[in-house]
């Protein structure tokens, strides 16, 4: 996935969930969007490099857009969360997912379930049953290459699990794609000690036949600076 131009700053600070203050090299500061309001733990410290896009459309109050975050130490973390399902349909698409590379038909945002929801992605195919993949995104990097999801409770999260495994129970095929949007993270674990109920139904659901799949982003350069990002490499 190739971003729009970016530009890069550095953080001063994140606040009101949806806003950020950067410096900019030639000393300016202005504020940003910031589409992410999770937690955004180790992805939003002082000092790290933000780079972001920029929208030539009059009408919004804040032009820029908070794309990626270079961290102290070199890592760069996909911080828009728009960009995760944007990422696994171009994975789903050009069959860089061996597992899922047989399906001819990629629907996104189909409602399903008892519980009123929307699947992330609905796949098709001519011989396989019909796939359901919930997408999650994937930053909280905690220490030695270990990544975790979530990084908060997630009640949404909990009731994703109990619709694939029904989805299961039901004959069809049902995966929990965790896209690992940090370059710094090559291990993954379920964060057991943050949402203790999400770690008890993801192992039920794997009990139920629920597939899990971990892939990783790759950050693509030109010229010195971030261009795109691809999720291509299968990290478990």
């Amino acid at each position: 996935m190739q971003f729009p131009p970016l530009s890069s700053g550095i953080l001063l600070r994140r606040y009101k969930r949806f806003l950020a203050d950067i410096q900019l090299p030639n000393g300016d500061q202005i504020t940003i969007h910031c589409p992410n309001t999770g937690a955004m733990t180790g992805c939003a410290n002082v000092g790290d490099t933000v780079w972001f896009s920029t929208s030539n459309n009059p009408k919004r109050k804040y032009a820029h857009t908070w794309e990626l975050t270079q961290t102290q130490s070199g890592d760069f973390i996909c911080v828009n969360t728009l960009r995760a399902n944007q990422l696994v349909q171009e994975a789903l698409e050009n069959q860089w997912i061996s597992e899922l590379a047989e399906y001819q038909q990629i629907l996104p945002e189909k409602k399903y379930g008892n519980e009123n929801s929307r699947v992330d992605f609905l796949l098709k195919s001519d011989r396989l049953q019909d796939c359901f993949v919930e997408v999650k995104s994937t930053t909280l990097l905690i220490e030695n290459g270990v990544g975790m999801f979530p990084d908060a409770k997630t009640e949404r999260g909990q009731k994703h699990l109990r619709e694939l495994a029904t989805i299961a129970e039901q004959g069809l095929q049902a995966v929990i794609f965790f896209a690992i949007l940090h370059t710094g993270i090559d291990k993954f674990e379920v964060a057991k000690q943050i949402d203790p109920k999400y770690a008890e139904l993801l192992e039920r659901a794997k009990k139920q036949n629920v597939k899990v799949l971990t892939y990783k982003v790759d950050v693509i350069f030109e010229n010195g600076k971030p261009y795109g990002i691809r999720l291509n490499r299968k990290l478990q």
